[in-house]
């Protein structure tokens, strides 16, 4: 009994010291605050996250580049988080197909306690590791796969099974946190630690942690959809025409490339078999479907590779 009291009062003492669960003198009165006043503390304190996240350019910067060959030769990007870590992960993973048209299963969201977790807190399900490696043995995760560990405090339990497994397989292994000298940081081959200091709210790391995580993995799978042709100029060329908006985008974006005329682009995307990448590609090169297809696919879906061969 008194072991494990020992072991609480140890891990209490742990919890104090992380970034996260700082007490921030700026909104010490923050419940004494008119509305204005709260918001304009919370505004302020959200301006440091993209200072913060500045610092972190060249640790990132690592990640994505040794992220981005194992997606060029088939691997996947998948993200590993507990609670609001791990619904950023799925919601990043989520949007990846509607805006670049890739498969559902190149980008892939696990979070501790299943989907369950994206709507109610599961108690315990960040603590148990063994549950990570089950879940990754669930989706056939391989070396050729490449993992992100979400993990604010830099010390859940089910991030650091994850990561540990992903490396023992030689694959590749960035962490994300938000705290200084980091446990995932020790395990991933590419730590990220976007130190944004104490919550307005103490602990609640759905706020400016939670922000610097979004940002961050939307610069990851941004620059790798970026990497891999989904994007021309700063277009989203590999959008999926699925409902009336879309279908308008797809035909906007045609129209924006090759100058033609709003009918014109219509016809054209119906030409090209409802791919924006061709019908760009006919309209400039002037030329057919399946000879656009065939230079796309000769250079990897990359538009303006495609055009100056």
């Amino acid at each position: 009994m008194e072991s494990n009291q020992k072991k609480e009062r140890e891990a209490v003492i742990d919890l104090e010291l992380l970034d996260t669960e700082g007490i921030n003198e700026n909104s010490l009165n923050i419940d004494s605050m008119n509305i204005a006043d709260v918001l304009k503390t919370i505004n302020e304190e959200d301006k440091k996250v993209a200072q913060v996240i500045e610092e972190e350019l060249p640790a990132i910067t690592r990640a994505v580049e040794a992220i981005c060959p194992k997606i060029q030769v088939g691997g996947r990007l998948i993200y590993v988080g507990a609670g609001t870590s791990g619904r950023l992960g799925v919601l990043d993973a989520s949007e990846c197909p509607p805006t670049y048209g890739v498969e559902p299963g190149l980008v892939v969201g696990l979070i501790a306690g299943g989907e369950k977790a994206l709507r109610y807190a599961i108690e315990g399900a960040e603590d148990d590791g063994e549950q990570a490696v089950k879940d990754l043995e669930a989706i056939r995760f391989t070396p050729k796969d490449a993992l992100v560990g979400l993990a604010a405090s830099g010390r859940t339990p089910y991030v650091l099974a994850a990561l540990a497994y992903a490396k023992a397989l030689g694959a590749v292994t960035v962490s994300v946190s938000c705290v200084k000298d980091a446990e995932v940081s020790q395990v991933a081959q590419y730590p990220i630690e976007a130190v944004v200091g104490p919550e307005v709210v103490t602990g609640s790391t759905r706020m400016k942690a939670g922000t610097a995580q979004k940002m961050i993995l939307n610069m990851i799978s941004t620059t790798l959809m970026i990497q891999a042709g989904k994007v021309y100029g700063n277009l989203m060329v590999d959008v999926q025409a699925t409902n009336a908006k879309l279908i308008v985008r797809a035909e906007r974006i045609i129209t924006t490339t090759t100058g033609l005329g709003k009918e014109e682009a219509k016809l054209l995307f119906e030409e090209s078999g409802h791919s924006v990448k061709t019908a760009i590609v006919m309209a400039k090169k002037k030329t057919s479907r399946r000879e656009a297809e065939a230079l796309l696919e000769k250079h990897q879906g990359r538009i303006a590779r495609a055009l100056t061969s």
